[in-house]
């Protein structure tokens, strides 16, 4: 499942296509993704100046001038691909690529298309169809079902060694199910938690309120985040991980994962100690990791 790094790629991808733009005509191919469309939901879309994007947790938000709100959630297999055609391919920048008039939108798995006023084609794509779109009104936007329960996002300074004690205190669950509570921290999830780990020299075994003293958070907190905010940053510089279906916007994919020290990596030497790389099944997630390096 794509996760932050993938999901911002996609989001600053869509942004400079979509805002200010008017979505002129809205194509659904069928009636829902993993839950039905919301009642209107073409209608209420046609017509409208989208004003700006943004991410929360893995979710993409997009502000119209109506006062609504488009949520967008890839789910396992969703993606977003910008198609241009003809002599406005030219100007549209580097999230974007030519295709054949005709070409792309009519797919079997092309549930959603969005053409734009300057002919630009927004085209969502999900074979498993577990990704999902709603359409609120914005002021709404804090209290919506999806995001009224979500905790800070890990790229800004709520995410501090302070923040994490404060929910690590007497916590005996795992640390890795704990930063993978998306109720602490938003859209972190299974490939860059067991990457932030390893370099912070962590198991992913270890129970939360170790990391926690009597009167202030243990040091490794604070190299613990240092390392979530890094290897985030680091993977939107590369425009995310491609495992199996995520691409980005313009259709290329992502790098990150040629970075990879411990996800994916069971049998093969440790990066920093040589040791073999381990895996193990929590939450039924996988969890990669070492030993020798992480305690």
């Amino acid at each position: 499942m794509p996760e932050l790094p993938e999901v911002e790629t996609v989001m600053r991808g869509l942004k400079p296509v979509l805002e200010g733009r008017l979505i002129a005509h809205v194509a659904l191919r069928r009636a829902g993704l993993r839950f039905p469309f919301p009642q209107g939901f073409a209608e209420r879309l046609t017509g409208r100046r989208v004003v700006t994007l943004a991410r929360r947790a893995k979710y993409i938000l997009i502000s119209l001038d109506s006062g609504d709100c488009l949520l967008a959630h890839l789910g396992m297999t969703g993606r977003f691909t910008v198609l241009a055609r003809g002599a406005n391919a030219t100007n549209l920048g580097e999230f974007y690529f030519e295709t054949a008039a005709g070409a792309g939108g009519d797919g079997p798995h092309d549930h959603v298309v969005l053409t734009l006023d300057d002919g630009v084609r927004i085209v969502y794509t999900d074979p498993r169809r577990f990704g999902l779109m709603d359409l609120f009104p914005e002021e709404d936007a804090a209290a919506h079902k999806l995001l009224k329960a979500i905790g800070v996002e890990p790229l800004g300074n709520e995410l501090n060694a302070d923040y994490l004690a404060g929910h690590f205190r007497g916590k005996a669950a795992p640390l890795k199910a704990a930063l993978l509570d998306q109720r602490i921290i938003a859209g972190l999830g299974n490939i860059y938690v067991c990457e932030a780990l390893h370099r912070a020299g962590l198991s992913p075994k270890r129970r939360s309120r170790t990391l926690v003293k009597k009167k202030a958070p243990d040091p490794r907190l604070e190299v613990l985040v240092r390392h979530i905010r890094e290897i985030l940053n680091e993977a939107i510089v590369a425009g995310g991980s491609t495992l199996n279906d995520y691409a980005r916007a313009d259709g290329t994919p992502g790098e990150f994962q040629q970075r990879f020290r411990v996800y994916g990596r069971e049998g093969e030497a440790c990066s920093a100690c040589g040791s073999s790389i381990e895996r193990l099944v929590q939450g039924g997630r996988s969890t990669f990791y070492c030993r020798t390096c992480q305690k």
